[in-house]
């Protein structure tokens, strides 16, 4: 279900994308701390293979770097829900998510 209800908010088989925004810094990827949790994610990719007709692009790489967001975009939702990008791309997405979740 978990895999199913993500579907709806992001599509893995796109390079460089997620919905009408373009380029790598749009690029799907899952960075892992420890052995586990890289096997955790390959197993994960592999599960979730199953659900979709194109191949898989989410890369899986150790972390090198973390950076903390700006203030600006820490909780920058919750903070923005009339925004513009927020009320017609982001809650949509959010109301699917949350009914699938519920299992309706």
């Amino acid at each position: 279900m978990l895999i199913l209800a993500a579907m709806l908010v992001h599509d893995p088989t796109t390079v460089d994308r997620q919905g009408g925004d373009v380029g790598p810094q749009y690029r799907s990827v899952i960075f892992y701390h420890t052995g586990g949790q890289r096997a955790a994610a390959e197993q994960s990719l592999k599960r979730a293979q199953t659900h979709f007709n194109g191949p898989i692009v989410t890369s899986i790489e150790p972390l090198k770097a973390f950076y903390q967001a700006t203030d600006y975009h820490q909780d920058f939702y919750n903070r923005n829900t009339d925004a513009p990008y927020c009320k017609f791309v982001i809650t949509p997405k959010l109301e699917q998510l949350h009914l699938k979740a519920k299992g309706e």
